[in-house]
């Protein structure tokens, strides 16, 4: 597809979603967005942003991840400089023994050919394989109607060519389990029979899914809703992990007021306020015992509004334990946190 339709499909999801956020068209193409290091109980983990043309979706209520990225279409030239500039950080060269998973985004669907090169994809399995000989999982974020079992198929093959055999995870937003929330109110077009489906197809090829929660992501929610919210969510990817044999990661990321958005728009007149740590701490301890792995995210990447952050004073201390949570998948930690 045309570089330029793909510019209006943005816009006009821009449109329909209410954002006012601009665009970042003046970023360095031979550079990623963004990359930084979690820790986690599957090792050291490496997320890059690659610096690409905007999903093209870009209607979701509280999301200006958009506004990282570029109208402009970015080629195989420039996507191939951001990679070999990613192995080129000290940073990054300094702890390539070390990385265990490696989590590819563009703020958008890096399986969606229009917005992000399948040489460049290609040319990325090359580098992964010479730099990375420890890697374990390789995740890839994008929306399901991108995915093409034969590409990832011929990747997860590339991948096992490897110093180690490293494993393909395929990553998708989900938000929110209610589906009214989720496309009602969140504008996220994602429906379970499609989801079932990508859990079917993923798990005949024995790939694993990570699928991206928001606790909160809508105004109107109460603490309580949101909690609930995400339990549901828990028992539902349990049942597809164990009805498929497919290992289900939930990334649940605490909402914020994310600048250019309804949602920023909504907490500034006193009609929002994202959810408290230890809500997030509640939902997640659903999940033990049962067949999900969680991990909480507790980076808002800079986006957020002025006091539209999910860390407020005084919660240090339980964001210290989230943090250890992630690292060690102890539910012990969640246990010590108050009910309220």
């Amino acid at each position: 597809m045309a570089g330029p339709d793909v510019s209006r499909q943005i816009l006009m999801g821009s449109k329909e979603g209410g954002k006012t956020y601009a665009f970042n068209d003046d970023h360095d193409e031979g550079i990623p967005a963004q990359t930084w290091f979690q820790e986690s109980d599957e090792g050291l983990i490496l997320f890059v942003v690659f610096y690409t043309q905007a999903c093209r979706w870009s209607r979701c209520l509280g999301c200006n991840l958009p506004s990282q990225s570029t109208l402009k279409t970015v080629g195989y030239g420039p996507l191939i400089r951001q990679i070999d500039h990613l192995f080129t950080l000290p940073e990054v060269a300094g702890r390539r023994l070390d990385i265990q998973k490696l989590i590819v985004s563009n703020n958008g669907s890096v399986l969606d050919e229009a917005t992000f090169s399948s040489t460049a994809l290609m040319y990325l399995m090359v580098r992964v394989n010479l730099n990375l000989p420890r890697l374990r999982v390789l995740c890839l974020e994008t929306r399901p109607e991108y995915v093409d079992l034969a590409e990832l198929e011929f990747l997860s093959r590339a991948l096992k060519e490897g110093d180690s055999a490293t494993q393909l995870e395929v990553a998708v937003g989900f938000e929110a389990f209610d589906a009214r929330i989720r496309n009602e109110v969140f504008r996220k077009g994602l429906d379970l029979p499609v989801f079932e489906r990508f859990v079917r197809d993923v798990g005949r090829y024995g790939f694993r899914i990570k699928t991206y929660f928001m606790q909160k992501p809508v105004p109107g929610m109460t603490d309580e809703e949101a909690v609930a919210d995400i339990h549901q969510a828990i028992d539902y990817l349990d049942g597809q992990s164990r009805a498929h044999n497919v290992p289900i990661n939930l990334h649940l990321n605490p909402t914020y007021a994310a600048r250019g958005t309804p949602l920023a728009e909504a907490f500034t007149r006193g009609e929002y306020q994202p959810p408290r740590l230890v809500d997030v701490a509640r939902a997640v301890a659903k999940a033990e015992g049962a067949n999900v792995k969680v991990f909480v995210g507790l980076f808002d990447e800079g986006l957020a509004v002025p006091g539209g952050g999910f860390i407020r004073p005084g919660d240090e201390a339980l964001a210290k334990a989230l943090d250890e949570f992630n690292k060690t998948g102890d539910f012990g930690l969640l246990k010590a946190v108050p009910a309220k």
